[in-house]
């Protein structure tokens, strides 16, 4: 799977995807991530990127120009691998960020443009031209869209099948519509709160079901709206 990031502060992936599981994931070709500064397909003799918005307002918007010119751009270093091409913008306004769209997305044959929006936003056209679409993290604005690319990327890529083991994702807080069970390891005891004696017995249907009943009440106590009755009988529940 292949990204291309478009944004105006490049220097910001340099950690992003020089570290850790991301890292050992391009390292073994599972995923590329390819960085642009979307100032380098400005056409102004200023390098400006960034206009005042028609019809007046606070802020500054990003030229449809240099931004449609590096999607084009991206678009044709993507054709010639034969995959479905989706562009997505990080935008507030965004559909939110949830297990499942990422686990949709990692599962897609096809490759991303992710656009970093930047300022008051983008211009309109570009995403009624490239049918962009649009996702958040969370309801707040950031000052740029570079935070939010990460965490999409990331939630992705940790998805694609070779880059995690897949047994630990499969106990991972809302695999399975659940947050996950509280873990515990050495020392026994920490201040005096000792390792639930259960985690000890070697017994694994019991560790199971401790475990499962353990994740129904975190979820209760910190998601409620999580709460599905098809996953959750009521049966198990208080």
């Amino acid at each position: 799977m292949r990204f291309i990031v478009l944004t105006l502060f490049k220097e910001m992936f340099d950690a992003f995807v020089n570290t850790s599981i991301i890292k050992r994931a391009i390292e073994r070709n599972v995923v590329s991530i390819d960085v642009l500064d979307i100032r380098e397909f400005t056409k102004d003799k200023h390098k400006r990127v960034d206009f005042p918005p028609y019809g007046g307002g606070s802020g500054m918007i990003m030229s449809a120009q240099p931004l449609g010119d590096a999607i084009d751009y991206a678009i044709f270093s993507l054709e010639k691998y034969k995959k479905k091409i989706k562009i997505i913008y990080m935008s507030p306004r965004g559909k939110l960020l949830n297990y499942n769209i990422s686990k949709k997305l990692s599962q897609n044959d096809c490759n991303y443009i992710i656009i970093c929006g930047h300022y008051e936003g983008i211009d309109e056209r570009i995403i009624d031209e490239y049918n962009v679409e649009e996702i958040s993290i969370g309801d707040y604005v950031l000052t740029g869209g570079e935070l939010a690319c990460q965490v999409l990327m990331d939630s992705v890529i940790r998805l694609i099948p070779g880059v995690i083991n897949q047994e630990s994702l499969f106990e991972e807080s809302h695999t399975n519509g659940l947050l996950e069970y509280p873990q515990y390891t050495k020392p026994y005891e920490f201040k005096g709160r000792k390792v639930p004696d259960i985690l000890l017995s070697g017994h694994h249907k019991m560790i199971a079901d401790y475990r499962r009943q353990e994740s129904i009440r975190i979820t209760r106590q910190h998601r409620p709206d999580l709460i599905n009755n098809e996953i959750i009988p009521k049966k198990e529940g208080n």
